[in-house]
């Protein structure tokens, strides 16, 4: 298949001189409607005014319980599988009830390689992790805050957020190297 001859362009093709008038002519369009049109512009007071999310955002991850207690999650590795990000980190453990019942000693997401795709969520086939918290600020004062650990995932709905600092007073384990609680978060006098 022969490819198509290249048209000749113009003497005003070649030096640019229309095409730079129409990107121009585009731009100052832009800015034309910009100024006289301020209503398309709004600001939200955050954090006094929380902006509304769509009904399918996705949130921070949470693990799901069982009426028992336990998590959902049976260690199958499909999440950790999937994950574009290779973000999640399951250690798989047996129940010491049933032998043949796995569950997730450490499940771990690293939310600074979370790319948010919802992948888990959909190959998970226990129902065990959703993203439907709205929660959009994950933030931390380490990076070692940010891997959001079981623990962290199945209490994340009770209520608000966890502050960083009463989390890792309630769960010593988790605090990132060098953490130390100040005197007036652990209600010391």
């Amino acid at each position: 298949m022969a490819m198509p001859a290249a048209r000749k362009m113009t003497s005003l093709e070649s030096i640019y001189l229309v095409e730079l008038f129409k990107g121009l002519a585009l731009t100052m369009g832009h800015v034309v409607k910009n100024l006289f049109d301020q209503n398309r512009f709004v600001t939200i007071e955050y954090p006094d005014v929380r902006k509304t999310m769509a009904e399918r955002y996705r949130g921070a991850h949470r693990l799901l319980l069982r009426p028992d207690g336990k998590v959902k999650c049976v260690a199958c590795m499909c999440c950790p599988t999937i994950c574009p990000a290779k973000c999640i980190t399951i250690i798989a453990g047996e129940a010491p009830d049933d032998p043949a019942e796995k569950f997730p000693v450490e499940f771990d997401i690293d939310m600074l390689r979370c790319i948010f795709c919802g992948f888990c969520v959909e190959a998970c086939p226990k129902d065990a992790i959703r993203m439907d918290t709205r929660i959009y600020e994950v933030n931390a004062y380490t990076r070692q805050a940010l891997i959001h650990n079981k623990t962290y995932m199945v209490n994340l709905m009770d209520g608000i957020k966890p502050p960083a600092e009463e989390f890792y007073r309630l769960n010593p384990e988790s605090a990132p190297a060098g953490f130390v609680s100040s005197p007036s978060a652990s209600g010391a006098p």
